[in-house]
């Protein structure tokens, strides 16, 4: 009993409801509420085991997950059971003249991430339920139903648009020949289908049939009904007005500091130094300081010897609690989110890889390793690259973080941005001015393709002992996509080239969803899904 974006599986006749319960028992509780980051997990293993016939490829991604959570929060929902997750409903927002036109699944919700949420849309466009098999008689898909009806209510929009599976389809398809028919006869009460029929009861109408909807939907032989449900509420004519921003401010100050490495002889001149730094960026209020890559190689100079570069790596490894409580630490007793540039950090199994520390100011404390590192990287340092690309949830919105190199991989961006991230992070390490020219160039090719914001900031100065770090080239900034709403030239803030500086721009996340919805250019909005798209493996939680 209801739409799904991949195909239904048998089930066991499952669970139901207790028809009576003892009087002085508790009865068991079941709500259904908005679903919250917390929930993710237990959603993506509730996918996983509703679409187990899809292997991996059936569960939602902990990414796809986060672009609910951050694009359209309000229009996610999970029904709990006993303090379980067993029933699970995504939403999004997107305009009339698009949902009411033909498409197909992957097109519409932007590769599932909900990435097609259109702020001022004038219809809920329904892109999941699934229910637990093991608790059917609870009446959960109903609930569910009944939770997208009142959002849309709520909010006032036209209606509820969405592509359903017609299950019975391919069994019937020699006596009914064609989709249409099928509805037809389902709308008229001379068949049933479980799915079609439950949404007829819930006042939804066919108003035509989406061909090539879901390939993997084999009982529907890859079609969907194109159902609406109209909200009695609302008129053709009425005014639908955009949601409410849900962050608390619609500005966020970004610093951007360009790191001189110079010789110290302990870590306690290293601390004074960063500390120095972010106590100097929190007396403007930022709410980010960024840090660049590999600025923990100027730990190298306390023993002031040459070392071959891996074994230069190597011993930089055991500053690494010491690197991440101090970033911690900073960031909870100066008040801001601290972007700890990268540093080498060996994991359990003798991996050494380029990790970015993000403190947060609330004490959360996440990592982004490394994905691409370069090829001198690879050969002197021994660098493995990482394998997981995460937007992370900051008080200022969701935020994406590229370690150098990165950055000139246009797929990392998107992804980032699909997930939600606004603000792009790119802390970098480059010798001379070619090598700083392809991350300069690169972050302003994502900023505008993603229509972001992109900050970089590099380090300055020489460390004459570590080998492959004998020069640096920097020249820090913020950058923006190209359009009325921003800075000129697509440069919020800018440094004086190999010159210790901090950089400082106020951003406005208003005009990131201005120029989204609005704008000259309109990247995200035009990307054709019918004809590419990224994609991203990620496996299954052990």
């Amino acid at each position: 009993m209801t739409s799904n974006k991949k195909t239904q599986t048998s089930r066991p006749a499952g669970r139901s409801a207790p028809r009576s319960t003892p009087r002085n028992a508790s009865r068991p509780k079941l709500v259904v509420r908005n679903a919250t980051p917390k929930d993710m997990t237990a959603i993506r293993a509730l996918t996983a085991k509703v679409y187990a016939a899809l292997g991996s490829a059936g569960a939602y991604s902990m990414a796809q997950l986060r672009g609910h959570q951050h694009h359209f929060p309000e229009g996610q929902f999970v029904a709990v059971y006993e303090d379980a997750i067993v029933g699970y409903c995504a939403t999004f927002r997107i305009g009339g003249n698009v949902a009411l036109k033909p498409h197909d699944w992957v097109g519409i919700t932007g590769r599932g991430y909900a990435a097609r949420h259109d702020p001022e849309g004038d219809h809920l466009y329904g892109m999941e339920i699934c229910v637990d098999p093991d608790y059917r008689g609870l009446r959960i898909g109903q609930r569910l139903y009944n939770a997208r009806k009142q959002l849309c209510q709520h909010l006032r929009l036209k209606g509820i648009v969405f592509g359903g599976r017609m299950p019975g389809l391919s069994r019937r398809w020699n006596q009914v020949r064609t989709p249409d028919r099928y509805v037809e006869l389902a709308r008229n009460g001379e068949l049933r289908d479980q799915v079609i029929s439950f949404q007829l009861r819930n006042g939804f109408e066919p108003i035509g049939v989406l061909p090539d909807y879901l390939t993997s939907d084999h009982e529907s032989r890859g079609f969907a009904t194109h159902m609406l449900w109209r909200n009695p509420q609302v008129g053709e004519e009425d005014h639908v007005a955009a949601s409410p921003r849900l962050r608390p401010q619609s500005s966020v100050r970004v610093a951007c500091v360009q790191y001189q490495q110079r010789a110290i002889s302990s870590f306690a001149d290293f601390a004074r130094q960063v500390e120095y730094f972010v106590d100097s960026v929190a007396d403007y209020k930022a709410d980010f300081v960024l840090f660049p890559e590999l600025f923990t190689l100027q730990l190298l100079s306390i023993e002031n010897k040459p070392a071959p570069a891996a074994e230069a790596i190597a011993a930089l490894t055991s500053y690494t609690d010491r690197i991440r409580s101090l970033l911690s630490e900073l960031a909870v007793s100066y008040n801001i989110n601290i972007i700890g540039g990268s540093h080498p950090t060996r994991d359990a199994d003798g991996h050494v890889y380029n990790i970015c520390y993000v403190c947060l100011r609330d004490g959360a404390v996440h990592e982004q390793r490394k994905i691409h590192p370069t090829p001198n990287e690879r050969y002197w340092w021994n660098i493995t690259g990482g394998d997981t690309m995460n937007a992370i949830e900051t008080d200022c919105g969701p935020i994406g973080v590229m370690i150098c190199y990165d950055a000139e991989f246009p797929e990392l961006a998107r992804h980032l941005t699909d997930q939600g991230a606004q603000i792009l992070f790119v802390p970098f390490c480059t010798d001379e001015r070619q090598s700083y020219l392809r991350v300069r160039y690169c972050g302003q090719a994502r900023a505008v393709e993603n229509q972001c914001y992109v900050a970089l900031a590099g380090n300055v100065g020489n460390l004459p002992n570590v080998e492959n770090m004998d020069i640096q080239y920097a020249q820090s900034c913020v950058l923006t996509p190209c359009d009325f709403p921003f800075a000129r030239d697509g440069i919020a803030a800018d440094t004086t080239p190999n010159v210790e500086m901090v950089s400082i721009a106020d951003l406005q996340l208003d005009s990131l969803a201005n120029a989204r919805q609005g704008g000259t250019v309109q990247n995200l909005k035009d990307r054709r899904f019918d004809l590419y798209s990224v994609t991203w493996k990620d496996s299954l939680p052990t």
